[in-house]
């Protein structure tokens, strides 16, 4: 989706859900952004996973480890601001992962389409942009304290056009 349409808010409220808390034992948030090396993101995963530095030294030792910590363990597995299409690497960071117990999760955020058919994503979830209704009620939620705005047009029309530049996007208002 979009910069700003809510992809990492949207996940951050999966991520502490108290439902979520309580299905995976296991839960690690890893940004990814635009640096992508197999190596430094299995090791943060790692490293999370046991809230301590890993000292391996090569990609096939941390994965080792790696698997050991997942398999048979329920675990969720955030990967934010995913850019890199390359399935080669994603196949390699995938190889640990699938020792996870069954109704394990991977969960992406990406604004590239591509991603998440390199990552051979089962569902899927494109967000949209908010309609203006939906826009305006978000908008005038935080601007105006006690829905005053109603009885100062002066005030409802700058927000509309505070509104239309936001072009529905949920950050931005």
């Amino acid at each position: 989706g979009m910069p700003g349409g809510g992809k990492t808010t949207l996940a951050q409220h999966v991520y502490n859900d108290p439902i979520i808390q309580a299905k995976f034992p296991i839960k690690v948030w890893a940004c990814v952004s635009d640096e992508f090396d197999v190596f430094k993101l299995t090791r943060t995963i790692l490293e999370a996973i046991h809230k301590s530095t890993d000292d391996s030294r090569n990609l096939e030792m941390v994965q080792g480890r790696l698997k050991e910590s997942l398999t048979g363990r329920n675990f969720l597995l955030v990967l934010d601001d995913v850019w890199n299409d390359h399935r080669d690497q994603w196949k390699s960071l995938q190889t640990p992962l699938k020792y996870g117990a069954k109704g394990s999760k991977v969960l992406v955020t990406t604004r590239i389409n591509k991603v998440a058919s390199t990552m051979e994503s089962n569902k899927i979830h494109q967000l949209k942009q908010l309609r203006k209704d939906h826009s305006w009620q978000v908008f005038a939620a935080h601007a105006f304290q006690y829905d005053n705005s109603k009885s100062n047009s002066v005030l409802e029309d700058i927000g509309m056009k505070i509104v239309e530049k936001c072009q529905g996007l949920p950050l931005a208002l």
